[in-house]
């Protein structure tokens, strides 16, 4: 999991006025409630504003941060502000602006930016499978028996039993 940020201070003071520029209890009628994706004043957030343009929801993430290299990737418009946006802020500043073009800072920042990459990948499409494949487990055990798996074509990944013929061995 992921410390809090550098200085919590200044993410509480941009949070505020993001809350600020939104308005308090602000929702989209798309459901999103995450003030740094909603659109100042309007009710509405930036994936949806764009979709009633006809435009892209999606965002260019510079990964590294746009000082540190051109690349980019593909992100949700609202995710892209509210998370990776965000998360580059908590960088250091002299990391994240590079006025000088250090190599080591690029670097840094590459490696920053793919954790939080990764980061924002493992929390939107991995980080629910364990919950849901151990509630599956229960259901099916509830259903068919506690050793349901045996005969299918998933005991192949069950956990291999112990050799019980093998006695144990002392070592002097």
């Amino acid at each position: 999991m992921k410390g809090p940020p550098p200085d919590p201070i200044r993410a509480s003071a941009r949070k505020a006025v993001a809350t600020r520029r939104a308005g308090k209890n602000a929702r989209c009628a798309c459901g999103e409630t995450r003030v740094k994706g909603l659109i100042r004043n309007t009710g509405i957030c930036a994936e949806c504003e764009r979709e009633q343009k006809g435009q892209t929801i999606m965002d260019n993430h510079h990964v590294a941060g746009r000082a540190n290299s051109p690349a980019t990737v593909p992100i949700p418009a609202n995710d892209h502000r509210d998370v990776l946006s965000e998360t580059q802020r908590n960088w250091p500043k002299a990391t994240l602006e590079n006025r000088e073009g250090c190599p080591l800072l690029v670097a840094a920042a590459s490696i920053r930016g793919l954790i939080d990459t990764l980061d924002y990948l493992t929390e939107k499409f991995v980080r629910w499978i364990p919950e849901m494949l151990e509630a599956l487990s229960t259901m099916l055990a509830e259903r068919l028996g506690r050793r349901w798996w045996l005969n299918t074509p998933l005991a192949r990944f069950a956990r291999k039993e112990k050799n019980k013929c093998r006695k144990s061995r002392r070592y002097r």
